[in-house]
């Protein structure tokens, strides 16, 4: 599995591209898709980022739901149809479509943010505020990971 981790802020420029960290490009590296998989965050104004194999295992989770059920057409429009594969150019850039940043809000800097096994893509300044409100939020109510499957402690 891959794995995502840190925060690093780099500088879009005027067209819209922005350099990919070198540890997501090395996590990358063997995908059949030299880049990313790009498509607008629903639960807040960010990029959802990802490798094309993380796709791969989300559709077919989202191929157990009826076809026709209303969750099955809600997954199709608010990934599937949303997403971009976006290749790197030679200096480990992608470009960012106008639309992602718009509905981000990101302009001079985005915010690459390790999320595990994907990553999410901000306008910094709005990152600062969501991260502030999750630790206030974690200091109240304490989360914890759930139990490894075995039972171990891992």
């Amino acid at each position: 599995m891959r794995l995502f981790l840190s925060t690093f802020i780099n500088k879009v420029d005027r067209k819209g591209r922005v350099s990919v960290p070198a540890t997501f490009r090395t996590a990358l590296a063997d995908l059949p898709l030299a880049g990313i998989v790009a498509y607008r965050g629903f639960t807040a104004p960010r990029i959802e980022g990802s490798g094309i194999d993380h796709m791969q295992r989300m559709l077919e989770r989202a191929q157990q739901f009826d076809p026709f059920s209303p969750e099955a057409d809600d997954i199709t429009s608010l990934i599937f149809a949303d997403a971009r594969q976006l290749p790197w150019d030679p200096e480990g850039r992608v470009m960012l479509p106008e639309d992602l940043l718009e509905h981000a809000g990101i302009t001079e800097t985005a915010a690459f943010v390790g999320a595990g096994a994907t990553f999410q893509i901000w306008n910094p300044d709005t990152y600062k505020a969501a991260q502030a409100e999750i630790r206030a939020r974690a200091s109240k109510t304490r989360p914890s990971l759930p139990p490894a499957p075995n039972g171990s402690v891992r």
